[in-house]
């Protein structure tokens, strides 16, 4: 799961950074409002963390911009301001939570869950393939209802596959959905991931495969 944190304060952004990446997210942060805006012109989320009192462009009009372009994101508004017209008004420009500062991390970790499982696509966060299954809000795979150890990585690499069942997809897309903008990522680091994947895989019948030069294939079962 991809986080885009909008906050220009660098003590906060950086703080949120690393709670949300120990939570196993993928997190980019931008520090004012028009970077925030040419991000989000280009690149999907699947949560942003938006600060009202931005620079050059306010976090409304970077909501408004959002929604504007057709842009269906879960987004969540922090700030310091507690006017109830001013909540009024990010919630009628398409937010769809609050939190006023001063807050505490455990909430806005608990707010970030709530809205990225309302956002998935049907409301459900169970995606099925064959035997397997994965619990996208619990974080944990199972298959034929017995849970398998799975990494953090090795989840979100499943989980990709998973949702582009019967659809190559590349490195690029797993790298992209796996780590930040500024995280480092090994040469070889997908393909040690998809290996792991197979082995605790292979022995119920669940198949990926290498598409020499083009990427992986979860394979649809019949």
């Amino acid at each position: 799961m991809r986080i885009l944190i909008v906050e220009d304060d660098p003590v906060l952004s950086d703080g949120l950074l690393k709670s949300l990446r120990r939570n196993d997210f993928a997190v980019d942060v931008a520090h004012d409002g028009e970077e925030a805006d040419h991000i989000l012109a280009v690149q999907t989320y699947d949560l942003v963390i938006l600060d009202l009192g931005l620079p050059r462009i306010d976090g409304f009009e970077v909501l408004r911009r959002l929604r504007r372009r057709g842009g269906t994101a879960p987004v969540l508004i922090l700030t310091a301001r507690d006017a109830v017209a001013e909540r009024v008004k990010g919630l009628d420009l398409g937010a769809d939570d609050y939190l006023t500062k001063p807050f505490e991390l455990p909430e806005l970790e608990a707010r970030v869950r709530a809205l990225i499982r309302r956002g998935q696509a049907g409301g459900s966060s169970i995606l099925t393939h064959g035997p397997l299954a994965l619990d996208q809000a619990g974080h944990r795979a199972t298959l034929d209802g017995v849970p398998i150890d799975l990494s953090a990585r090795e989840l979100g690499v499943l989980e990709v596959l998973m949702l582009r069942s019967g659809r190559v997809v590349n490195k690029e897309q797993l790298t992209d959905q796996l780590y930040g903008q500024d995280e480092e990522v090994g040469a070889n680091a997908i393909e040690v991931y998809v290996h792991r994947l197979r082995k605790k895989l292979e022995a119920a019948g669940v198949v990926i495969r290498t598409i020499r030069g083009l990427g992986y294939l979860l394979e649809k079962r019949p």
